[in-house]
């Protein structure tokens, strides 16, 4: 198996996306081609088929590569759950929460996963297409790394340094970079790739070849910026590209989101983002709830905090309002657990915090069950029956959730016939048909659910048709693919490939 590493000068510069091209653009050459990531931070995850949890952009790249995601692409995931602190994720299946100087020392075990799964994947596919984390010259982290250098020069692979030009200073992030490398760090890296250009490319030519004549290492190709290019996002919400302004005008439905601070699975609303018809908009810290037609309380990696959260914003009192005037709410894993009357968490997974001598937090109380958190996690695909407005469809989606909540609000479920448990249940739909709330996350996904809900929301509601996300996403991939193509150099990309390095970082001859 051939190993390349696609390495940022910064997080967000682009090596995600990069990674996704490239997948797509060597598997229509006809190699088979595996994404990899040694150690991903991100709270939007996906489930693989074998009951495992990995990035969300690892899932995506996977799709990129025409193959099933799996736990081996992504062995190490770290959910943050406060600002010091992480759940730690190994092949799929989280084994506790640590500190980040616990993470530390514990990065030499890590280690050894990423290489278990990095010999797995060489036995079955031709390239591995491996993104790495944050910047290589984050200089307290160098230690025991098993994001960037450290794995590369572990599997001796060569490494493509990505910069977002967008950003500015992209020459003194390239540079400076490279002089923080060892000297067979920066003999590993083989060329450097300029994402997000705007311009000219011939006012940027005078750099490109200031920069090649510099470092000894050429550019393998300036990708333009793409403005509407939507994929799924590895963890950050892109605030300035949820609505257009001129949409708002002619949306026929409104939706809010909270921005919680530990928001989870944010991609669950992007067949409803991308939709030129409905306004989407998230609402953040220091702003109100205003008039929409839906509240959407979203997933999140710690609930208990998040629903402090937003009861310190007032949003408590908002969503009561809002369902007084005849609004719509609907609560999604996490954003279902705050419905309820109370949370409790008696083994301090998420707090310590008491509340009238019980390890608990009231809930916002719009519907009669309660919460467990469990030291456990349900990790799993599932398929049932949506009941709404009259509809009756099937409905896929994943579970992703620490927690069992039971009460008679559950009698009346949203999804039935679910193909996971024992009850067979999953949500509830409240008897006023004001709050519905499910565990399953992806529920916009699929045409079918998505217009069942809208139709929920309002009978008359206007919108003509919806987003279908896989065909969505493979448009948008084909896109990307024939970008690399044409921006980069993929003849030059494949020879260093192919080429590999030696142990001391020079290429093989």
């Amino acid at each position: 198996m051939k190993t390349l590493m696609i390495q940022g000068t910064t997080s967000d510069a682009g090596k995600s996306t990069v990674v996704a091209g490239l997948c797509r653009v060597f598997v229509n050459r006809g190699f088979k081609v595996a994404p990899f990531k040694p150690q991903n931070m991100a709270l939007n995850s996906a489930v693989t088929e074998d009951g495992g949890e990995i990035g969300r952009a690892q899932a995506l790249q996977a799709i990129a590569a025409n193959i099933a995601p799996r736990v081996d692409f992504n062995p190490i995931l770290l959910k943050p759950n406060s600002d010091t602190g992480a759940q730690v994720i190994v092949h799929g299946k989280a084994i506790s929460n640590m500190e980040a100087s616990s993470y530390h020392d514990y990065k030499k075990v890590a280690m050894n996963a990423v290489v278990e799964s990095h010999n797995r994947l060489a036995k079955e596919f031709d390239v591995l297409m491996v993104e790495g984390a944050g910047s290589p010259a984050e200089i307290n982290l160098r230690q025991h790394d098993l994001a960037n250098m450290g794995y590369a020069e572990k599997v001796d692979c060569p490494v493509i340094l990505v910069a977002d030009i967008d950003r500015g200073g992209v020459f003194a992030h390239l540079v400076g970079t490279l002089e923080l490398l060892s000297e067979s760090e920066q003999a590993r890296v083989k060329g450097f790739i300029i994402n997000r250009f705007r311009g000219d490319i011939k006012l940027l030519e005078s750099g490109l070849t200031w920069l090649e004549e510099r470092t000894g290492k050429p550019v393998l190709g300036v990708l333009p910026y793409l403005h509407d290019l939507a994929l799924d996002a590895e963890d950050a919400i892109a605030l300035d590209n949820i609505m257009l302004d001129d949409r708002v005008s002619s949306s026929k439905i409104s939706i809010v989101v909270p921005l919680l601070p530990h928001i989870s699975n944010h991609t669950d609303f992007d067949p409803l983002r991308l939709n030129p018809e409905i306004d989407l908009r998230y609402v953040k810290m220091g702003e109100r709830i205003e008039h929409c037609d839906l509240i959407i309380l979203p997933g999140s990696k710690n609930v208990i905090a998040d629903l402090a959260f937003l009861k310190s914003q007032g949003w408590q009192e908002d969503i009561n309002r809002h369902l007084r005037y005849g609004g719509k709410v609907l609560g999604i894993c996490g954003g279902l657990q705050m419905l309820g009357s109370k949370i409790f968490d008696p083994h301090g997974i998420e707090s310590t915090a008491e509340e009238n001598g019980e390890r608990a937090i009231s809930g916002l109380a719009l519907a009669d069950f309660t919460t467990t958190l469990t030291t456990s996690k349900t990790l799993t695909q599932v398929a049932g029956k949506l009941a709404l407005a009259g509809n009756q469809c099937d409905v896929f989606g994943y579970e992703i959730h620490c927690g069992h909540s039971q009460g008679v609000a559950f009698n009346s479920p949203l999804i039935s016939e679910l193909s996971i448990g024992s009850t067979g249940i999953d949500g509830f739909i409240s008897e006023d048909n004001q709050i519905a709330a499910t565990y399953l996350h992806g529920l916009f996904d699929h045409g079918a659910v998505t217009s069942a809900v809208l139709q929920w929301i309002k009978k008359d509601h206007g919108v003509q048709s919806v987003i279908n996300i896989d065909q969505h996403r493979e448009i948008q991939l084909n896109r990307l693919a024939d970008i690399c193509e044409q921006h980069l150099q993929i003849d030059a990309i494949e020879q260093i490939l192919q080429a590999g390095v030696t142990s001391n970082g020079a290429l093989r001859r």
